[in-house]
């Protein structure tokens, strides 16, 4: 049996546990088994670059952070647009010439769509959700989400004996463009005062005093604030209307806009941390370690059986799998009315509604 592994999208933390659990675990199944790792996402399997892995490469990366395979990512419109050079033909070309018996796909939201065009066009794939972003449909968790959680909550936490030192309203900037999971959590698990997710559009009036009203309490303002945060307004616009939008007005994100308004308004000194691409980084907690062994052995498990098609889920807490067509290109947005924001309400968190 010939198996390719390949990682895709944006790198997060637990790419390497999930790759080590399926490995570990499909090499005690199967006794006579090859392992190729596919360099650089579907980059590699356009291009044809991959190479044999022994089973104990894999051994030791349960913590480490990125992926040992190198990722890219890779415009699902041009993998499956036709023409001379069809992305998505060369892939299914390739993996006919690697031999190939299954592909192992670890990836986002647009990874998963190009894994099930690739399952349409024959290929024997079952894939793996990775993304801090948490949300793929299907599953209630991805792993690297928890992680991020971490990092982030940890980044909150430790500005607020700033703002708390020189009363300043902070605004930290939390990824997330079109949905605001990481920063929900982040922002509850780290006593936020005001959080901000592009599912709830804000309202800058309301939200001026909700700042207002908390630095009165406590003398300083802590805004949680996904980078895809909206107003009202904006909620109303297509992407690229809101774009252009905020171009014309000079303010590219919504934390720089907020800032300014909360500045002129209140006179307070407001100041903008981003994490960044530190929320991606570094080893697996230890929750999605556990979660990346359990998804990576039946992952295996599947293999074994002949199931492909499929992506790996967590439902209930349990390992399952969802079809790849009945998920792909669906995104899981946090509902308006979800426990959690209602638990955030409870406790005096406001969404500048």
């Amino acid at each position: 049996m010939k198996i390719g592994i390949l990682t895709s999208g944006g790198d997060c933390a637990g790419l390497n546990a999930v790759m080590r659990g399926f490995v570990r675990a499909i090499t005690a199944i199967e006794s006579k088994i090859e392992i190729y790792g596919i360099k650089d996402g579907y980059a590699g399997l356009i291009n044809r670059e991959y190479h044999a892995i022994q089973a104990e490469e894999f051994s030791d990366i349960l913590k480490l952070g990125g992926t040992i395979l190198g990722t890219s990512r890779q415009s699902y419109k041009k993998i499956t647009q036709n023409g001379d050079n069809n992305k998505a033909a060369q892939m299914k070309e390739n993996y006919r010439k690697m031999d190939l018996n299954a592909l192992i796909i670890l990836g986002g939201q647009g990874t998963h769509k190009t894994a099930a065009f690739l399952s349409g066009l024959g290929l024997n794939v079952i894939a793996l959700p990775k993304t801090i972003d948490n949300d793929i449909w299907g599953t209630d968790f991805t792993f690297g989400f928890h992680s991020a959680v971490n990092i982030a909550t940890e980044c909150i936490d430790k500005i607020q004996t700033t703002a708390a030192s020189h009363g300043r309203t902070i605004i930290v900037e939390i990824m997330g463009n079109k949905v605001g999971w990481l920063t929900l959590y982040a922002g509850i698990s780290s006593g936020a005062d005001i959080i901000l997710i592009p599912e709830i559009p804000y309202d800058m009036e309301k939200l001026i005093k909700a700042v207002e009203l908390v630095n009165k309490q406590k003398g300083f303002c802590i805004i949680a604030a996904a980078e895809g945060a909206m107003n009202e307004e904006e909620a109303m616009l297509t992407k690229k209307e809101r774009i252009l939008k905020r171009a014309e007005q000079g303010e590219t994100t919504a934390s720089k806009r907020i800032a300014k308004a909360i500045t002129e308004e209140l006179s307070i000194e407001t100041r903008i941390v981003v994490p960044g691409h530190i929320q991606r980084g570094g080893s697996p907690s230890p929750y999605d370690r556990v979660i990346c062994t359990q998804m990576g052995t039946y992952a295996a498990k599947l293999v074994k059986n002949g199931c492909f098609g499929v992506t790996v889920a967590l439902n209930g807490g349990k390992i399952s799998s969802n079809k790849l067509s009945d998920i792909a290109g669906k995104i899981k947005y946090v509902p308006s009315k979800h426990e959690l924001i209602q638990a955030a309400k409870d406790v005096g968190i406001s969404f500048g509604e």
